[in-house]
């Protein structure tokens, strides 16, 4: 290399090599200084990116762990409350068993009536003033509880419900279908009490393709009678003419038919109020489409027939409804039996207690019940004068409960305690503890989903630090190695610069 004073080239190098000398140590500096590796862009970008989107999903998940810590004790606030309703419904119990003991007289009755009624108030405010973070506890309102790692697809929401708590709803679950009593009188030639159901009969053909001549009479609910005549026509045909006609359309009285079978169904008014459905049979006749000389009689008289017997329809509002009374049944005009039915008793096991009557099977009366459709159907037995009447049968039918259906305090049967009411209130408390215990159960199981939520959430959040830390977090002891290395190559850069500054000075010795 030529001696040249223009461009000192080495200073040049030691100069560009000490720059980035100090560009690292300061980097270094930075690093050890912050605890972490990526402190700009500059640093590692793709890792940047990474970390930030950690961070978020830290920030959501630590958030998301206390909701679901919010809402656990928002449940444990009010499974609370309920252990304190159990210990009241408890004591009432202890009342209502000592009220109902003959020995007390009517003034300690009535005492025990007055902490009765101060238990009744004391669960509804309990009710009314419980709370959680200024927000009422017992309410239908369902909390929405929402947990995520801050992605669209990692998003959970929790809706949990306690429910009311009032003195004319203990123990009600949300969700629970309370539980609801109808009566269900059956009176003589098929008519219905205002609280009943559809009366029904059925007209049965010998075969489903028969045609069917002659007339039947049906009685409207005003008391009247209506002739109804088809001549030669199917079961569909019968069905589209009864239906047109004015005077059962307007009693609503309908018909309707099973094709398969050709069994037409014809039912009174849906509200049930006076709303009977009995038949005469004036020469009613199917027909088979095949020969006119077979023809055989489908009715008989009385309320409905199937192959020449008394039909009497009993309906539920759903096949699960238990039924509960007295049951009586006479045949045509001889003595009425009776048989009770025990609170509780579904339609097959009425079926069943008809069924195995020896009395009703002496008098070949019969019984079915249908757990598709709910219907009980009586049969009496065939012949002329033999219609069924269930005068003087009183039923209830009563929904089927569920569990955390609640139990009413504001019903007149047990708002009061007396030693008449005592009985009845005592089954109610039993059942109210029942209820609340089901409740409570609810409650738990959303407390157990909410603290797993909570521990999911932690655990995730723990696992999302780590993997943060191991891309951010400064390496001590690399930075360490690189802060000795480049405070050595400093002090050589330095003195390798000072050197090459020097270097020049020789060219004036060539000019003395």
């Amino acid at each position: 290399m030529s001696l040249s004073v223009l461009n000192n080239i080495s200073a040049i190098y030691a100069q560009n090599y000490l720059n980035q000398t100090q560009a690292s140590l300061q980097t270094v500096l930075q690093q050890l200084s912050s605890g972490s590796r990526i402190n700009s862009g500059a640093d590692d970008a793709a890792g940047l990116a990474v970390v930030n989107g950690l961070q978020a999903n830290e920030a959501a998940l630590q958030q998301s762990s206390q909701n679901a810590t919010n809402g656990t004790g928002l449940l444990q606030t009010a499974d609370g409350a309920l252990s304190q309703v159990t210990s009241l419904l408890t004591r009432a119990i202890t009342l209502a068993t000592e009220s109902a003991n003959s020995t007390l007289n009517s003034q300690q009755v009535s005492s025990a009536n007055q902490e009765y009624q101060t238990i009744l108030s004391e669960i509804g405010a309990i009710g009314s003033t419980t709370n959680f973070s200024g927000n009422q506890v017992f309410t239908t309102n369902a909390t929405n509880l929402f947990v995520s790692d801050g992605s669209v697809t990692g998003a959970s929401s929790y809706n949990d419900t306690v429910g009311v708590l009032t003195t004319g709803s203990v123990g009600q679950s949300p969700s629970s279908v309370a539980i609801t009593t109808a009566a269900l009188t059956v009176a003589a030639a098929g008519t219905t009490s205002a609280a009943s159901v559809q009366s029904t009969g059925t007209i049965t053909p010998t075969n489903a393709t028969d045609l069917l001549s002659g007339t039947i009479s049906v009685g409207l609910a005003n008391g009247a009678a209506s002739n109804f005549s088809v001549t030669g026509v199917t079961a569909s045909q019968f069905v589209a003419a009864f239906n047109a006609n004015a005077a059962f359309s307007s009693q609503g009285i309908t018909a309707s038919v099973v094709v398969a079978t050709g069994v037409i169904t014809i039912k009174g008014p849906s509200n049930g109020i006076g709303g009977s459905v009995t038949f005469t049979n004036n020469a009613l006749t199917s027909t088979t489409s095949a020969s006119v000389a077979d023809a055989a009689p489908v009715a008989a008289a009385g309320t409905a027939a199937v192959d020449g017997r008394s039909l009497e329809a009993i309906t539920l509002g759903t096949s699960t409804n238990t039924l509960a009374g007295t049951l009586t049944i006479a045949v045509g005009g001889g003595t009425a039996n009776s048989i009770t039915v025990n609170s509780g008793t579904s339609g097959t096991t009425l079926a069943t207690q008809i069924n195995s009557n020896a009395t009703f099977q002496a008098a070949n009366v019969v019984a079915s019940f249908n757990s598709s459709t709910g219907v009980l159907s009586i049969y009496g037995p065939s012949g002329t004068g033999q219609t069924l009447n269930l005068t003087g049968s009183t039923l209830t039918q009563t929904t089927k409960q569920t569990p955390g259906a609640g139990v009413n305090f504001n019903d007149a049967s047990i708002n009061t305690l007396t030693a008449t009411s005592a009985p009845t209130i005592l089954t109610s408390l039993t059942a109210a503890i029942a209820d609340v215990a089901y409740q409570r159960g609810i409650l738990g199981a959303n407390i157990n989903q909410l603290t797993a939520a909570a521990a999911v959430a932690d655990t995730a959040n723990v696992n999302l630090t780590s993997a943060s830390n191991a891309i951010q977090a400064t390496n001590y002891g690399k930075a360490t190695s690189d802060l000795a290395k480049y405070e050595v190559l400093s002090q050589t850069g330095i003195s390798a610069l000072a050197q090459a500054n020097t270097v020049q000075q020789e060219i004036l010795k060539l000019l003395q």
